[in-house]
């Protein structure tokens, strides 16, 4: 700072002087604001765990998917929920039952064998595999990725099969029995109908959705679960969309869906 001495041989005043302190205070460099740390983003919610199926049976091999599907409600007129599948070799085979052990499997297999319902059967383990079985088995998944790639590729498998409401066969599906269907294929148990799937899953943000998980609609206006899909990824979806009309692939971003979506959840 200027003494009195100083600013009298300069010729300043004392105006002149506290406009120049002003003024060099002005040019100082702003003290720098500390960065505040980006808030970490919320875990993904845990889901609750679906049910298990234990082992199953595995029967027929079929040409023609109508041929597996009629094979599927002769199973059912026994009181076993089966569902038929494309096994990538060119056949669909049937997949029905749950039995805690291998033995209550095989006893059950042989009985229906024994009946005429069924020539052969193989028991498929747990883990989706039937070593015996012919064909390749694409429902062996060994981890939540392997699980969730074999549930999209499950839902793919069924593509251009027709909907026919309250269908509990692939011979027609309505929307929660082929959601149902796929989750059975890979070993989970889905409640049957949409409502009851859409309250056992766990809540998920849209943008946070992955590949196997499930997305409710309220198609019918109405303030409930009246339709369901299996999520694809990149804002698609696979569905039964309505009697009359096959199983196929939709977008999210079209503005019916948009304005219906009730959300999505997960099992895994």
């Amino acid at each position: 700072m200027l003494s009195r001495s100083t600013m009298r041989s300069l010729g300043m005043g004392p105006s002149l002087a506290l406009g120049l302190l002003l003024l060099s205070g002005c040019s100082r460099p702003p003290r720098p604001t500390p960065e505040r740390p980006l808030p970490k983003p919320e875990p993904a919610p845990k889901a609750k765990p679906l049910a298990r199926l234990g082992f199953t049976l595995q029967a027929g091999a079929f040409a023609k998917a109508e041929n597996a599907a009629r094979f599927s409600e002769a199973l059912q007129a026994q009181g076993l929920e089966a569902t038929y599948y494309a096994s990538g070799d060119g056949l669909y085979r049937v997949r029905f039952g749950d039995f805690s052990t291998r033995e209550k499997a095989r006893d059950r297999g042989a009985a229906l064998k024994a009946a005429g319902v069924i020539e052969a059967y193989w028991v498929v383990a747990p883990d989706g595999s039937a070593p015996t079985a012919p064909g390749p088995s694409r429902f062996r998944p060994t981890d939540e990725r392997g699980l969730r790639g074999s549930l999209v590729e499950t839902a793919k498998g069924y593509m251009g099969v027709p909907y026919l409401f309250g269908g509990t066969t692939d011979r027609g599906f309505d929307c929660s029995g082929l959601t149902g269907a796929v989750y059975r294929l890979n070993g989970l148990r889905l409640p049957r109908n949409s409502q009851a799937q859409f309250e056992a899953g766990t809540p998920v943000d849209l943008d946070r959705a992955r590949p196997g998980d499930l997305l409710f609609f309220d198609t019918k206006a109405a303030g409930r679960v009246s339709h369901v899909g299996l999520y694809l990824g990149k804002g698609t979806f696979i569905h039964a969309p309505s009697p009359g009309r096959s199983i196929r692939k939709d977008e999210l971003a079209d503005p019916y869906f948009r304005k219906t979506l009730l959300g999505a959840r997960t099992y895994l």
